[in-house]
């Protein structure tokens, strides 16, 4: 057990190597200090599997394979990595026409370039943690950074071409430091065009760079065929610019105008559906419920033995176990988890701690939230099954809930890792990070949940306000065919409409290569997706007892948590209609498909487990103002004895039992 707190300790710590607060640890140049341009991996939108920079035929002074600088773990999982490149670029030092080196493309080579430049594959770099950017403009005219550049692009003829020839400009900010000058890296963008130069035997033919407009149609480019040489040329500019070290990253992150329009129209369409439930829930508590309880203790004996009906009339039997009780303690321990891992990730990245500047740290700190959250879930579980006490052993109840999501997830993790690892791909996690998570799964998660479990099962059970009789009642018929099944999946579109939105740009930053930053309007509809699960989840809890179906433990967890099917169906949706995903190869649609899957159950849990602990707690709060006197009598088999009511009470003899309602 301590080596694998040391082991976790060691990956912590590792992954803070590219972890800094706005001001902290910053890289200071002098005048022709080296700048070194790091390769991070070939991304595409129509291929979702991420390449090596080197498996194109790029320059390699090397000749050997080149070994990636130290990088976190959530990096390692994403498929990114740190590898140096041949760019040799000098702080304030111009280069025009600088040549790399030139390629001889084989039929292999050329094979791969063409697939690559076909499935549409960006090259993503940096330079001093800063991106490699584009620049561009919006519909709405106003500036777009886009990440990496095209490998290539096919003409107008349906001929391929490969972008050889790269004009970065690199924005820098000036600091003086008493008499001494340095620069900060605060900006990292390109230009990339293909021209086929003219070569003088190893040199470029002398007239031929620079080009004066490398845009023209007319340019001859560098195309694809086996046995062509491809020469790799680039500029180098600097540029002065007043953006500070500290805000260097506001430019990427800063959404657009049209953007934040969007997002707070998102805000106020989710707020007056959170409104509109709340009002909803307090005319259900305030007026019916508190209706029903004058109502009957303004009655007579006779009235009450007459009219009594609705979810008072099943007060001995609302708190039956349910069945597969074990399962629902399962699930319920489990959507604990997530709603702890994702409540503390937001917390953190609200404060600024995952900004995209530290480079997979929003993954790492997710999946040692998901580690240290264990214990939430062995005791929410344990609990809760303390309190049911099902027909299945404790331990069961346990072991479900460290390996049953966990193994789930685990196992589609690898199937995708195997097959990623076959294709060739980056994204394959080396074997020791597949040893390191199988390590902090049964290193320290299991334990945490075994520790919870110790600790729920220890904890005085929760007290429920009524008996349960031993022979379970007949639930009428319902007035609606599968009305149960109907009120699950209405009552998940709303939390859906809730975070639609802000879904959509989560959507766009997983699959399509943007930059996400918006934690402030994410914390917001986190909590309001917070309420308006609970809400639905009580109201069409107070619907099924009031048609006097006990039956609303699953119906509890299940109503809040079908938002999640909704979000799967929409991300299937998602895929085919996005103008990006053109094209998408097969694989790619199989990583998709696996890791919404994914994502849809881990929402499902968490929205799953508020509506339950929200109707859980409803259903105790209402059956707490009926007091249940049984008539004097010796004790039966069922251990059933006398009780006292409520003194000054009217009393309403329902069967054996007597019901005692106080306000």
């Amino acid at each position: 057990m301590r080596a694998v707190l040391v082991l976790a300790a060691a990956l912590v710590v590792g992954g803070a190597d590219g972890f800094y607060l706005p001001g902290i640890m910053k890289a200071e140049y002098k005048q022709g200090d080296s700048l070194e341009v790091i390769a991070n991996k070939l991304t595409s939108q129509r291929n979702q599997v991420p390449y090596d920079y080197y498996t194109l035929p790029v320059c390699n002074a090397a000749g050997t394979r080149v070994k990636t600088k130290k990088v976190n773990l959530g990096q390692l999982l994403t498929g990114e990595r740190a590898k140096p490149t041949d760019y040799e670029i000098k702080m304030n030092v111009a280069e025009q026409c600088k040549m790399m080196c030139t390629v001889e493309l084989s039929k292999s080579r050329a094979n791969v370039l063409s697939k690559r430049i076909r499935d549409g594959y960006l090259v993503r770099m940096n330079v001093d943690n800063m991106p490699l950017v584009r620049k561009g403009r919006t519909k709405a005219g106003n500036d777009a950074h886009l990440l990496g550049y095209p490998v290539g692009g096919t003409d107008e003829s349906g001929e391929k071409y490969v972008n050889n020839y790269l004009k970065f400009k690199i924005l820098v900010h000036r600091v003086l430091s008493g008499t001494e000058e340095s620069f900060l890296v605060v900006g990292f963008q390109v230009e990339a065009y293909s021209v086929d130069f003219e070569m003088d035997g190893d040199k470029i033919k002398e007239g031929s760079c620079p080009i004066g407009n490398p845009k023209d149609k007319d340019l001859k480019k560098a195309t694809i065929a086996e046995g062509k040489k491809i020469t790799y040329v680039y500029d180098v500019d600097f540029e002065r610019s007043g953006i500070e070290w500290a805000t260097r990253w506001d430019p990427l992150l800063k959404p657009n105008p049209e953007v934040r329009e969007i997002q707070w129209f998102s805000i106020i369409n989710s707020l007056m559906v959170g409104i509109f439930l709340t009002a909803l829930v307090g005319v259900i508590l305030l007026r019916t419920v508190l209706k029903d309880f004058l109502r009957y203790n303004q009655m007579d004996q006779e009235s009450v033995d007459e009219d009594l009906s609705g979810w008072k009339l099943i007060h001995t039997d609302v708190f039956r176990p349910p069945k597969l009780t074990a399962w629902l303690c399962i699930l319920v321990g489990t959507g604990a988890q997530v709603f702890a891992m994702a409540s503390v990730t937001q917390v953190f990245a609200l404060a600024g701690f995952l900004s995209p500047a530290m480079r997979g740290s929003l993954l790492t700190a997710m999946l040692f939230a998901w580690v240290l959250a264990s214990s939430v879930a062995g005791f929410m579980s344990a609990r809760l099954y303390s309190s049911l006490e099902g027909t299945a052993s404790r331990k069961v109840v346990t072991l479900g809930t460290a390996f049953v999501f966990p193994g789930i997830t685990f196992t589609m993790f690898f199937m995708l890792n195997l097959i990623l690892w076959l294709v060739g791909s980056q994204g394959a996690a080396p074997f020791g990070i597949l040893v390191v998570l199988l390590l902090l799964w049964f290193g320290l998660a299991v334990p945490l949940v075994f520790l919870g479990a110790y600790m729920g099962y220890k904890q005085k059970p929760y007290e429920f306000p009524v008996r349960t009789n031993q022979i379970p009642r007949v639930v009428p018929p319902s007035p609606i065919p599968f009305l149960p099944y109907i009120y699950i999946f209405v009552a998940g579109i709303i939390p859906f409409c809730v975070v639609f939105m802000e879904l959509i740009f989560i959507l766009n930053s997983i699959w399509q290569d943007q930059l996400y930053y918006m934690f402030g309007f994410l914390f917001i509809v986190f909590l309001l997706l917070t309420v308006t699960s609970a809400e639905m989840s009580v109201v069409f809890t107070y619907l099924t007892l009031s048609n006097e179906d006990y039956r609303w433990w699953w119906q509890a967890l299940l109503t809040s948590g079908s938002s999640g099917l909704y979000v799967f169906v929409y991300s299937i949706y998602y895929l085919a209609t996005q103008q990006g995903f053109d094209g998408i190869s097969f694989v790619s649609i199989i990583i998709y498909i696996v890791y919404m899957s994914i994502i849809s159950g881990a929402f499902a849990l968490m929205t799953g487990f508020i509506g339950f602990q929200a109707s859980f707690l409803f259903v105790r709060m209402i059956y707490g103002a009926i007091r249940v006197e049984w008539p004097p009598a010796p004790v039966d088999s069922a251990g059933h004895g006398q009780t006292t009511g409520a003194v000054g009470a009217r009393p309403a003899v329902v069967g054996n039992t007597v019901l005692v309602l106080t306000l």
